[in-house]
């Protein structure tokens, strides 16, 4: 499978190239169609400078157009980029965005909802990379949901590789955030780098760490006792390797974290409790996206490989294997490779593994 510009293409916002000649336009409601191919678009955006025009955006889903959480992505980009945007209004199926410079220092955006802060956090991450400068993001919203990677997982599974990578990136979570109240907060601190060393994710290596985190937030503690003991049962884990934490929170949460250490890989398997669901399935469910990685000898989780996608890109290359190629992933090689001049090639393997390769140029 191949991911490549493809130039010449129809456009599907009539009238925009003549406000905004050179700009990019792209179709929000293109393959997976949800809101990362707005994140991505924004991203590279202010990674290339390239001016972009987005129709249909979400136009798939249930409440389609922009929503709080995409919103306030948008905003951040504005800010961090000094754009001119129109379309920025709830329930927009239609962005126009054209940055003219990346802004240091420090910048502070409130979701305003339990919408993921860290999702905001990625949309302008990548644009501060690399290059010079220093800047400090504060975001408020949700760090604990159903419908987006958890802090931890970004502080422990995606920051890392980007550190080896070279990147300067220190995160902080300044204060919990759970579905449905919100109320969270997250610092990043990010220091540019001339530039991003292509990664290499090929091997894992024996497992060296291993270890539950089960969140509490004003429920009772029995709920996480009953998820601690099947954890235990279903992977042999000892009761000592599991923690249970009580976070302060705006409101009631719980998530049921499993983290798994190799010499050269990290994965952060995750479920977050919901009402009427039963604590044992939420463990249950962390449990089994967890046993999906330890079945393969991947080093990339499915979730992280859709997330390194963009880092590789800035890096000019790079390859790794992966558990599985979402059609998320999928996607997000595709809006890749509208602005940048390289490709993804994705070879599946014995297993159901593939292996994901970027370099310029491919065809």
């Amino acid at each position: 499978m191949r991911w490549q510009s493809r130039p010449g293409e129809r456009s599907p916002c009539p009238g925009y190239h003549r406000r905004m000649p050179g700009f990019l336009e792209l179709d929000g409601s293109m393959g997976e169609g949800g809101g990362q191919v707005l994140r991505t678009a924004l991203a590279l955006a202010l990674v290339t400078g390239r001016p972009l025009a987005l129709s249909r955006i979400r136009a798939g889903r249930s409440r389609p157009g922009l929503l709080r959480q995409h919103l306030t992505a948008v905003q951040a980009a504005a800010t961090i980029g000094d754009a001119q945007v129109e379309g920025a209004e709830p329930g927009s199926q239609h962005l126009v965005f054209q940055p003219r410079r990346r802004r240091q220092g420090s910048f502070r955006f409130d979701v305003g909802s339990a919408g993921s802060a860290l999702l905001v956090v990625q949309t302008v991450l990548p644009a501060l990379l690399v290059g010079a400068g220093e800047v400090e993001l504060v975001v408020a919203g949700g760090t604990h949901n159903p419908s987006a990677p958890p802090y931890e997982f970004f502080a422990r599974a995606y920051v890392p590789v980007l550190q080896e990578m070279g990147a300067r990136v220190e995160c902080e979570l300044v204060r919990h955030g759970s579905h449905p109240a919100g109320g969270g907060c997250v610092r990043i601190s990010v220091r540019a780098v001339p530039a991003l060393a292509p990664p290499s994710l090929r091997t894992r290596g024996p497992c060296s760490a291993r270890r539950g985190t089960i969140l509490l937030a004003n429920l009772p503690r029995h709920i996480a006792l009953r998820e601690s003991a099947v954890v235990q049962a279903r992977l042999g884990w000892q009761e000592a390797e599991i923690e249970v934490r009580d976070v302060v929170a705006h409101g009631p949460g719980n998530a049921v974290l499993l983290e798994v250490q190799h010499a050269t890989a990290r994965e952060v398997a995750c479920a977050f409790g919901r009402r009427g669901v039963r604590a044992e399935e939420v463990a249950g469910e962390a449990v089994h996206a967890l046993e999906a990685y330890l079945h393969s000898d991947a080093p990339v989780g499915e979730h992280l490989a859709d997330q390194l996608l963009l880092p590789m890109a800035i890096a000019g290359g790079g390859t790794l294997r992966a558990v599985a190629w979402s059609s998320h992933a999928r996607t997000n090689a595709e809006v890749i490779a509208r602005f940048l001049p390289l490709g993804f090639t994705a070879e599946a393997e014995a297993g159901g593994t593939v292996t994901v390769t970027c370099r310029p140029g491919a065809g």
